[in-house]
């Protein structure tokens, strides 16, 4: 028997293949929309993908289980409750899956979703590991609130947190201590607020560690639970739709896309209603852009933001700085299911606008000639204000309450790198033509400690 765990950095994901080497065969768990490091690994090994369990319907990617299935006829598992659109096999308590010298059981765990599962798997009559999708991280458990609106069945954050605690207890502590823990996300991600940077555990360290999983009352763990959970990207309940229906293979869905000639030797002849999503560089983008455009870096966490402030539906026109980073970046944003909404993919050379660079000494003597916009999220303002003076708008916020925002002084954008602050000030940018804008970047860092600036 043989597991290997991939990672998907960009989006904090772990998927899984096990292979049962007596008879050459391969079950996966949770994979990524990409599914060429599944086949070098059976192709590695000589074996055959013979199944493929979904945990739940994912909200922060898309999985490739459809397409894995019309290209091998590998069957699908995943719990009834999901009300899966394509042809599966039910995998709930009480089912099984053999392979050679390996077997896999599931259960119910519904908690992060009410049609959870986790696998066990067994190995030599004995519990290995189990894996436990968005139920159990490393350090946390998944959060209860995104099931509100989604998915063929739709609870609320409370029931679903009351679920959760049961679903630690009743279900996955009962498990032996040394099972491993194998869990569908790492630090990162959004599906949980607290997650550990390691990849995987077991049941006895959790037991030990894991806030979750520590003795307490029903109503204290609830609580917990919901408070101070990040925010929804705008894309989590599509992607559970799509996931529940299952998405076309990434070869045909590339077909969907228009890619286009460099947009400058066109005359900039594009939609003045179209958003542009220029994916080159903060330093790039301040050089040269184009009006009503959001600076969404490739050098980040690309996907999250890219679902977060465009609405599903919206269409967008894609920009990057190469045909290589174009190439990359249509890759990255078929992750969540986004390619049918790029209007036009193009390299992008130039741009008849340029961002303005703050005078920081200026800024420094005399903040109150500016509108200071914080964009960070709600708790790292609650945890640490930097400007005594500043308007928070968290950025996944932003697009939706510009009219909150003055624009009868010079506008600061910061946040606490440098990321979020890019694309914030290109929104402001667009929205408030006449007026200076100016992204404070990584140039936060030298205000967290002045004494005047908070």
């Amino acid at each position: 028997m043989i597991i290997q765990q991939f990672e998907d950095k960009q989006l904090s994901h772990y998927s899984y293949a096990i292979l049962s080497e007596t008879d050459g065969k391969v079950i996966l768990i949770d994979p990524t929309r990409h599914t060429k490091p599944y086949f070098d690994f059976a192709k590695k090994h000589k074996a055959a993908i013979a199944g493929i369990i979904e945990t739940h319907p994912h909200a922060d990617f898309i999985s490739s289980h459809f397409e894995l299935h019309q290209s091998t006829g590998a069957p699908i598992y995943c719990s009834k409750l999901l009300g899966a659109a394509y042809a599966h096999q039910a995998f709930d308590r009480g089912d099984e899956i053999e392979l050679g010298e390996i077997k896999f059981r599931a259960l119910n765990t519904p908690g992060h979703s009410p049609d959870s599962i986790s696998i066990v798997l067994e190995g030599d009559g004995k519990d290995k590991a189990v894996f436990t999708g968005d139920t159990l991280f490393i350090g946390d458990c998944g959060r209860p609130d995104l099931r509100e609106k989604a998915g063929n069945l739709q609870v609320s954050r409370e029931k679903l947190a009351a679920e959760m605690y049961h679903t630690l207890r009743n279900e996955l502590m009962s498990l032996a201590d040394e099972v491993i823990v194998y869990p569908a996300h790492g630090a990162g991600t959004l599906c949980g607020k607290s997650l550990s940077e390691e990849a995987s555990s077991t049941i006895g360290k959790e037991k030990a560690e894991n806030w979750s999983l520590q003795p307490m009352e029903e109503a204290d763990f609830v609580a917990t639970l919901l408070s101070e959970q990040p925010f929804i990207p705008r894309y989590f309940g599509y992607d559970v739709e799509q996931n529940r229906k299952g998405v076309s293979s990434v070869a045909d869905a590339k077909k969907t896309i228009v890619m286009a000639e460099d947009v400058a030797s066109r005359g900039l002849r594009l939609e003045k209603s179209v958003v542009i999503v220029d994916t080159r560089s903060a330093e790039q983008y301040r050089e040269n852009h184009l009006f009503n455009s959001i600076n969404i870096m490739a050098d980040g966490k690309f996907e999250t933001w890219l679902g977060s402030l465009i609405i599903p539906g919206e269409p967008f026109y894609l920009a990057a700085e190469s045909h290589a980073a174009l190439d990359e970046i249509i890759e990255r944003v078929m992750k969540i299911g986004y390619e049918s909404y790029i209007k036009e993919a193009f390299v992008l050379s130039g741009g008849n606008r340029q961002s303005k660079n703050i005078d920081l000494e200026h800024f420094k003597s005399e903040p109150e000639e500016y509108t200071i916009l914080d964009i960070r999220n709600k708790k790292e303002v609650a945890e640490k204000t930097i400007f005594s003076t500043s308007i928070n708008i968290p950025l996944d916020e932003l697009r939706s309450r510009l009219s909150e925002i003055s624009g009868e002084k010079p506008i600061v954008v910061h946040c606490a790198g440098g990321y979020r602050s890019a694309a914030g000030a290109s929104i402001i940018e667009g929205a408030f033509p006449d007026i200076p804008v100016f992204d404070l970047s990584t140039s936060i860092k030298d205000f967290e400690g002045d004494e005047k600036a908070v």
